[in-house]
């Protein structure tokens, strides 16, 4: 009888550990990753300055809300997507320090493929209070095989 508990009790571990994984893989299935190119439109670069309104951490891409004056001196809000948490702490970016609602930013990257939302990937910010570039985002060529650059590229 030992034997035949232990058994079963290492199936239902097994088995467990199995439906957990389907749950984990299903989860992630449903927030899952996308191309550059699902999302943007490498022909359709971005160049713009405004106020950032709010700094999203979150996984798996950090995203940021701006303030901007359109062409009729209305402002508009839009947001813009980038590297992951991770990968922006890795390249030098600090939550709470390097870039705060009311910072002044100037972007560069490249707007969403649907024409009728204010929204983008950006490549790299540059900021007002001290002169500095940072990337905050890939390059599409990176991505989706695209290869048009930023309308301004700051990059050294």
């Amino acid at each position: 009888g030992e034997n035949i508990i232990a058994h079963r009790g290492r199936g239902v571990r097994r088995s467990a550990r199995q439906r957990l994984a389907c749950v984990a893989w299903g989860g992630a299935q449903g927030d899952a990753h996308h191309s550059f190119g699902a999302e943007y439109d490498a022909n359709k670069p971005l160049a713009m300055t405004g106020v950032v309104t709010e700094v999203l951490w979150t996984n798996p891409h950090a995203y940021f809300l701006m303030d901007v004056k359109n062409a009729s001196g209305k402002v508009v809000n839009w947001k813009f997507e980038g590297f992951s948490v991770a990968m922006l702490n890795r390249i030098g970016w600090k939550k709470n320090d390097t870039m705060v609602p009311g910072d002044t930013v100037t972007i560069a990257g490249f707007h969403s493929r649907r024409d009728d939302v204010n929204r983008g990937q950006v490549r790299y910010i540059v900021f007002a209070k001290n002169g500095k570039t940072m990337e905050f985002g890939a390059h599409p060529g990176t991505q989706d095989g695209g290869n048009t650059p930023p309308v301004f590229d700051p990059a050294p």
